[in-house]
């Protein structure tokens, strides 16, 4: 039986305990540093505390230190890594290879980031050469090239984004941030460059496209391929967000989560989930409310169209309704939908534009705005990015997640006998009780398991109670079954408790990984690096440190070049995409034969007049964007 994981982001400790509490098997989260979300670090002391709460419930905690390191960097990493071996960590995510010359923490796994740009079963063999105990695939991977890589490298175990989010590039081979800004996405500083505007214009200087966001993906769903991607290979359904609120987590975690079970619950000889508990969510997940630009399953099925917003890269949020009719300062929706005072509403203006305004008051359908925004017209579409009844819904103390367990009560005229157990069979406790009883003048089997079952604010839910011989003739008064039961949460408890100090105080002395995975490759040497060494250009493996300068030495690599952040080339390669712009517009040359659509080379224009030339590799399917000095 497989072990399936959802695998939910947070920005912080309160996120992090919100995903484990609607569903979440692992999260994953930054240090106060070299993680790919700059924006978003925590401290040990949070870290730890997320581990404690995680693994009470089995869930696990991955921490990112995704970015390239500088060499005046190394130390401060060696550190961060003794923390987190100390603190109980489940892995870390990395892309820098020079990490892997470190010292690394026993018993915590190795990842490889979707950073390190993971598009290969080549390159997957590659990293479980190297100690890699898990992989996270690039988002752009069909279902069947998955499978594929589950194939041919089965006991690595795979982790592919389900839900968020896109990067246009490839992730890991994306400079245009640092190009173009001086940030850098591999040091988690990315200013968004692909969410920007642009003219389009082909080889004579001639304008195909006004100031559009052409590089601005919709945001990733695949809430309906979760079980064929199971089926395929998939060990962790990862939805990412690091940057995104709690409610964001809550809403999206929670729907995730409700689908994995409905999986499990025809499947379970096939699959489980990877953590214990049970959660108890008194909301109606909706993935349409939360913050989205528009949903696609990008290549999960082979090349689609449609996978771009180029009229905003903003929210834009549910579909409500048209604008009926307006009247001096209000205007009234045709269509069911209900509206809340303080509701966000927006629309695409007549200069393609996203106008948003908020609802002041709402009386049924008609609906008065604090200003009446210019653009609305008769007709116009209306979608909703802020549904202040759902909002408050996701707020409210309405989800909480608890171990279930079983208790079994055996009882003699010597004593009382309990055994207590998680269903998961993880933890188990023994108590005897040398009391007195009392023959009962009636049956007292109801009232014991009712007293026994009520173990309030604990983490603890009771399933099942047992309770032998089955004529039970004894008398337990309720004070001793409240001991009892007081006893039995303790009990466990510690149980729980002792399980996170085993993993705190472990023998972590620090060691370079040498761990020996059951699936063995041919030794292939030097020449095993020259399988994955495909790159159009040496600074695409990031080498940023004297160690990882090493690493690629002893795997063979003659021409070891600086990483783009330490020496920037002349028109530069800055974007790697499987996204391709020209068939985004219905003008891919395999699909339309006649030659001349569109006068080649084209460019992407900014508004500051910097310019980007698009180079189309049909062989592989790719899009490159080069800077124009």
């Amino acid at each position: 039986m497989r072990k399936l994981e959802l695998l939910a982001p947070a920005k912080d400790l309160k996120c992090g305990i919100a995903a484990i509490d609607c569903g979440a098997d692992a999260v994953y989260i930054g240090a106060a540093r070299f993680g790919a979300r700059q924006a978003v670090g925590n401290s040990i002391d949070d870290i730890n505390e997320l581990c404690e709460y995680a693994h009470k419930f089995g869930c696990k905690v991955y921490v990112t230190v995704n970015t390239i390191i500088y060499d005046n960097e190394l130390e401060d990493t060696q550190k961060l890594l003794n923390e987190l071996g100390r603190i109980g960590v489940d892995a870390i995510l990395v892309q820098d290879m020079g990490i892997t010359k470190l010292q690394l923490p026993q018993d915590v796994d190795l990842h490889a980031s979707t950073q390190t740009d993971n598009r290969s079963a080549e390159k997957v063999e590659w990293l479980a050469r190297h100690n890699f105990d898990r992989v996270v695939l690039a988002r752009e991977l069909s279902l069947e090239e998955i499978r594929i890589i589950h194939q041919r490298v089965p006991q690595t175990e795979l982790e592919v984004f389900v839900h968020g989010a896109l990067c246009v590039s490839y992730s890991g081979v994306c400079y245009a941030s640092e190009y173009c800004f001086g940030r850098s996405a591999n040091r988690g500083a990315c200013a968004q460059f692909c969410r920007m505007k642009f003219d389009l214009t082909d080889k004579d200087g001639n304008e195909i496209i006004n100031q559009a966001h052409l590089l601005s993906l919709k945001d990733m769903c695949r809430i309906d391929s979760l079980e064929l991607l199971a089926d395929a290979g998939v060990t962790s359904f990862k939805i990412e967000g690091r940057l995104k609120d709690i409610n964001y987590v809550r809403n999206v975690t929670a729907a995730y989560s409700n689908q994995l079970n409905e999986i499990i619950s025809r499947r379970g000889s096939e699959y489980k989930r990877a953590s214990s508990g049970v959660c108890d969510i008194r909301f109606t997940p909706n993935l349409n409310k939360t913050f989205n630009r528009g949903f696609t399953d990008y290549f999960l099925n082979g090349r689609t169209s449609d996978l771009a917003s180029f009229y905003t890269p903003k929210a834009m949020g549910e579909y409500v309704g048209k604008v009926k009719e307006i009247r001096g300062n209000s205007f009234n929706v045709a269509g069911t939908t209900s509206f809340a005072n303080g509701d966000g509403l927006c629309f695409i203006n007549s200069n393609n534009e996203l106008e948003g305004f908020r609802i002041n008051r709402a009386e049924g359908n008609r609906l008065f705005p604090l200003r009446m925004p210019r653009g609305l017209r008769k007709g116009i579409a209306l979608y909703r990015n802020s549904d202040q009844l759902f909002e408050k819904e996701l707020n409210g103390d309405n989800v909480q997640r608890k171990l279930g367990i079983r208790i079994n009560i055996k009882a003699s005229a010597e004593g009382l006998y309990i055994e207590a157990k998680t269903c998961d069979e993880k933890l188990r406790i023994n108590l005897q009780k040398d009391i007195s009883l009392e023959k009962a003048q009636k049956s007292q089997i109801d009232n014991i398991k009712r007293q026994i079952s009520k173990f309030g604010n604990t983490i603890f839910t009771v399933e099942d109670v047992i309770v032998e011989p089955t004529d039970f003739p004894w008398f337990i008064p309720n004070s001793i079954l409240t001991e009892i039961r007081r006893q039995v949460a303790d009990e466990l408890m510690n149980k729980l408790s002792e399980n996170h100090i085993d993993i705190q105080t472990k023998d972590h002395a620090l060691h370079i990984q040498t761990k020996d995975h059951a699936l063995q490759f041919p030794d292939k040497g030097k020449g095993s690096f020259h399988s994955i060494s495909s790159y159009q250009q040496p600074y695409m493996y990031n080498i940023a440190n004297r160690l990882a300068h090493s690493f690629y030495e002893q795997e063979g690599m003659s021409d070891i070049t600086p990483a783009f952040e330490i020496k920037k080339p002349s028109s530069p390669l800055v974007m790697q995409c499987r996204y391709c712009l020209r068939h985004e517009l219905g003008q891919c040359k395999k699909i339309h034969k006649q030659s001349g659509l569109l006068k080649e080379p084209l460019h992407l224009r900014l508004a500051d007049g910097r310019t980007f030339r698009l180079e189309f590799d049909c062989k592989k399917c790719q899009m490159n964007i080069y800077a124009d000095e």
